[in-house]
């Protein structure tokens, strides 16, 4: 499980706001915050920065 719809929305940022940053799909930030689709290591580091947290906080860390 991640934490990207949370910082997401902590950040008040739609779907679609977040992915114009990443440089990616609307559709593919949906996949993400439901554990649909694996992001590749890029992708991490891109939501991460775009959040202002870390690879752990976003994506291991409980």
């Amino acid at each position: 499980m991640n934490r990207v719809k949370d910082y997401r929305k902590q950040a008040g940022l739609t779907q679609f706001e977040l992915a114009q940053q990443v440089t990616v799909a609307r559709q593919t930030i949906n996949l993400v915050e439901n554990d649909k689709y694996n992001p590749s290591l890029d992708l991490c580091l891109r939501l991460a920065k775009a959040l202002h947290t870390d690879l752990n906080h976003l994506f291991w860390e409980e």
